[in-house]
């Protein structure tokens, strides 16, 4: 038996660990994929009510040594304290986005005039250009326009009825958003209240080496998040810094607080300074401010670029991943579930990796290793020559 090669009853062992194995990996990913979004759905609020809880647990703690009140009246003000942050920011958005769409309407003819008169600008334009083709290629320009112009005759009831068919499904979903608020509000007081007693009750039920394991797995992905959460903070004060300049050199009015908004809006990975900025420059584009929209383009164009090519490295140097796999991580997480998956995909691989630090997945490495060194062993072996 030549070495690295096992008896069959070895190998038999071996293969049968590795089977059982792939089996439990298929099996969780098909009941993930199958099953994580409608149970995420189901239980978002409770688990947002979680989150909470034990981020607050911590203040609630402090508040009750130094006041000595009890924890659910302490849990009740310092709820209300924060919902009432929290509702007076989306109010006051609310309130600014009113202001900004009444003066919209209030501007709308001057906005109408500047459209029409860049659509008859460009349509000018198109009949210049008209002029510069060849005769021959009259009637194929002519075929493709005509095309054209029937695709958008035909698309544009389309995308309307997809616009007015979405509007009316989130329409139809507020009611259920509003219980789910309500239901998440509860759950967060009833959690914060009763943390400790439930933390308690938890471990209790919990075997001390599982218990051990989920406090080790929980120290990692709160260090992986907190890294992440720094990472984005530190991204968002460059864009800022990059959005001040810029408005400084072109002569933007309210530098600082347009900086310092869209510089918020850049921390939300959903929302973007991009949001805003596209938009502006279309508008400019229409009203013929061509070089306010150049500008605008460029300056946003300069974030776009320091976002794509700092956020790997920030990243890395925060959670302690290497750029390229904080780029792997990155790219992966937003292909497989969109922009939740960008912010958890780096926190996910840095978890896995310090799981297999602490010895997690030892079996499974030294089973590969035998199986490669078996494999490697049966292959090289060569027929007897008599």
């Amino acid at each position: 038996m030549r070495p690295g090669q096992l008896t069959w009853r070895q190998r038999g062992w071996l293969w049968l660990r590795l089977g059982i194995r792939l089996i439990l990996a298929v099996l969780v990913l098909f009941l993930g994929a199958r099953f994580g979004r409608p149970l995420l759905s189901l239980f978002a609020p409770f688990l947002a009510a979680l989150a909470v809880a034990v981020l607050l647990n911590p203040a609630v703690k402090w508040f009750q040594r130094r006041i000595g009140w009890s924890r659910q009246t302490l849990a009740l003000l310092i709820l209300i304290l924060l919902f009432g942050l929290a509702g007076g920011a989306v109010a006051l958005l609310v309130y600014a986005a009113g202001n900004e769409a009444a003066l919209l309407l209030q501007n709308w003819d001057g906005l109408l005039a500047g459209l029409q008169s860049a659509l008859e600008q460009t349509e000018a334009l198109f009949a210049r250009l008209w002029t510069l083709v060849p005769p021959q290629l009259n009637e194929s320009v002519q075929s493709v326009l005509d095309g054209l112009l029937n695709w958008l005759s035909t698309a544009t009831p389309t995308l309307l009825n997809g616009v007015l068919d979405y509007t009316k499904d989130k329409a139809m979903g507020l009611p259920s958003f509003v219980v789910a608020l309500v239901i998440f509000v509860m759950a967060t007081y009833f959690l914060t209240a009763d943390y400790p007693y439930l933390r308690t009750r938890a471990v209790q039920s919990m075997d001390e080496s599982l218990l051990r394991f989920l406090g080790q797995v929980k120290t990692v992905a709160l260090g992986a998040f907190g890294g992440y959460l720094r990472a984005q903070v530190c991204l968002s004060v460059g864009v800022f810094f990059i959005l001040l300049a810029g408005f400084f050199v072109i002569g933007q009015p309210y530098s600082l607080l347009l900086a310092l908004g869209l510089a918020v809006l850049d921390f939300i990975p959903i929302v973007g300074s991009g949001t805003v900025m596209v938009p502006w420059a279309v508008i400019a584009l229409f009203t013929r401010d061509f070089p306010a929209a150049v500008e605008i383009m460029v300056i946003w164009g300069v974030v776009a670029m320091f976002r794509r090519v700092m956020e790997p490295k920030f990243v890395g140097d925060q959670t302690g991943l290497s750029p390229i796999l904080s780029l792997v991580s990155i790219y992966v997480g937003m292909k497989l579930a969109g922009v939740l998956g960008m912010v958890l995909g780096p926190i996910l691989l840095l978890v896995l990796l310090n799981l297999a630090g602490m010895g997690m997945f030892r079996g499974l490495r030294l089973d590969l290793a035998a199986a490669a060194q078996d494999v490697a062993a049966i292959l090289s072996e060569r027929p007897d020559r008599r």
